[in-house]
C-alpha cells in the first residue's frame, strides 16, 4: 500500500468520525487508568458498569487503598477475571502513592512497572490521557492493520512499528481510536461489513463480503 492511499483512508475515517475517543468512561487520567486495567477480555460495556459504581466511592489511589482488595472486589466482580485486576488494582494504587504522589505517570517505563500494565495499556494512557501520538495494537487493529494491508505484521508490536512509521503525523494521534473503531463496528472479524465501509475502495483484502 502506498502512502498517498494511506492518507487516503485515514481522511475519510476522519471525515466520518472528527473527533474519536475510547467507549470506556473516565474523566481524569487515574480513573482511565482503571477502566483500561479492567478491560482486559472483559467489553467497555461491562467496565463502565462497573466503573460507575465504583468511581463515585473511590476514585483516586488512596481511596482505593482504602476500599482495599474485598471491598474493590465487590464493584469489580461482575468483570472478568476480577480477582486477580483486583490484586493488579491495589498493587498499582500502592505503587502510585508510594512512588509518584498518587499520579499516573506520564512516561512509558513508569506505567510500564505497573502490575498489570502492559505496552499495550500504556499507549492507551500515554495517547488518550496525555495526548501523546502512540498507538495501541489490540486484536481489532491487527485485524485491521493486516486485513486492509495498510500495516501487514506477524506480531503485535511489528504492526505498532509499521503503523508508526507509514500513518501521516497529522492523523497519529487519533488513528489508534479509528482504527479499534473501525475493526469493532465494520471489519468485524467472522465477516467483515465492506458494503458499508468507507475505506472499502482503498482496502486491499481479497476476501470482500457484501450483503
Amino acid at each position: 500500500m502506498n502512502a498517498q492511499k494511506r492518507r487516503e483512508i485515514f481522511q475519510r475515517l476522519k471525515e466520518h468520525n472528527p473527533a474519536p475517543t475510547t467507549e470506556l468512561h473516565y474523566r481524569t487520567p487515574f480513573e482511565l487508568l482503571v477502566a483500561v486495567l479492567l478491560s482486559a477480555q472483559a467489553t467497555d460495556k461491562g467496565v463502565n458498569k462497573a466503573t460507575a459504581k465504583l468511581f463515585p466511592v473511590a476514585n483516586t489511589p488512596e481511596a482505593i487503598l482504602a476500599l482495599g482488595e474485598t471491598g474493590l472486589k465487590e464493584y469489580i466482580k461482575t468483570i472478568g477475571l476480577y480477582n486477580s485486576k483486583a490484586k493488579h488494582l491495589i498493587q498499582t494504587c500502592r505503587i502510585l502513592v508510594e512512588q509518584h504522589n498518587g499520579e499516573v505517570p506520564e512516561d512509558r517505563a513508569a506505567l510500564e512497572a505497573l502490575p498489570g500494565v502492559g505496552r499495550k495499556t500504556a499507549n492507551v494512557i500515554l495517547n488518550t490521557a496525555f495526548g501523546q501520538p502512540t498507538i495501541a495494537v489490540d486484536t481489532h487493529i491487527f485485524r485491521v492493520a493486516n486485513r486492509t494491508g495498510l500495516a501487514p505484521g506477524k506480531t503485535v508490536l511489528e504492526v505498532e512499528k509499521k503503523l508508526l512509521k507509514f500513518v501521516p503525523d497529522e492523523f497519529k494521534h487519533d488513528a489508534h481510536h479509528w482504527l479499534i473503531l473501525h475493526g469493532r463496528y465494520t471489519c468485524i472479524a467472522r465477516k467483515p461489513r465492506c458494503g458499508s465501509c468507507v475505506i472499502e475502495d482503498l482496502c486491499e483484502y481479497k476476501k470482500k463480503e457484501y450483503d
